[in-house]
């Protein structure tokens, strides 16, 4: 089963605007998506770019969202632990939280924000990266949705 994830940023495809870059105010995009199926207990959310000179570059990793939710809103904090009870992991930046793109001068980067309907909450700490949620999340993954951007300077 799939979800449909989408921003009210920018459309998929597009490029993702100033604000939500390393160039600008750094803030996540607002991100919404469809109900997940009725057996997920969590959501996962990684960002990441594969067109990034040394391999792929996580820019996100966020983990037990609460099932219910159905939106992040734009500039979610920095903390490792969100009011919801969700954790944030560690970027390839080294830090929390949400770390937007910031390619080098060139070609465009794609951007993919994936999001994952889990059967279950995952027993990792906050700060995991995402080498450390994908291996958790496997054999957990009920749906998922994806929504990809570009950016480049």
């Amino acid at each position: 089963m799939s979800i449909a994830l989408t921003s009210t940023a920018f459309q998929p495809g597009a490029t993702i605007p100033t604000p939500y870059t390393g160039d600008g105010t750094d803030r996540s995009p607002p991100l919404r998506w469809s109900d997940p199926p009725s057996e997920t207990k969590s959501l996962a959310l990684i960002c990441d770019d594969p067109d990034a000179p040394r391999g792929t570059w996580v820019h996100w990793v966020l983990f037990n969202l609460p099932a219910a939710t159905r939106e992040l809103e734009e500039g979610v904090p920095k903390n490792e632990v969100l009011a919801s009870g969700a954790k944030q992991g560690k970027n390839d930046f080294g830090a929390i939280g949400y770390g937007g793109p910031a390619p080098p001068k060139g070609k465009p980067h794609r951007y993919y924000f994936r999001l994952y309907a889990l059967d279950t909450t995952l027993d990792l700490p906050a700060g995991a990266t995402k080498a450390q949620l994908q291996p958790a999340m496997k054999g957990h993954i009920v749906a998922e949705a994806q929504l990809m951007g570009v950016y480049g300077r």
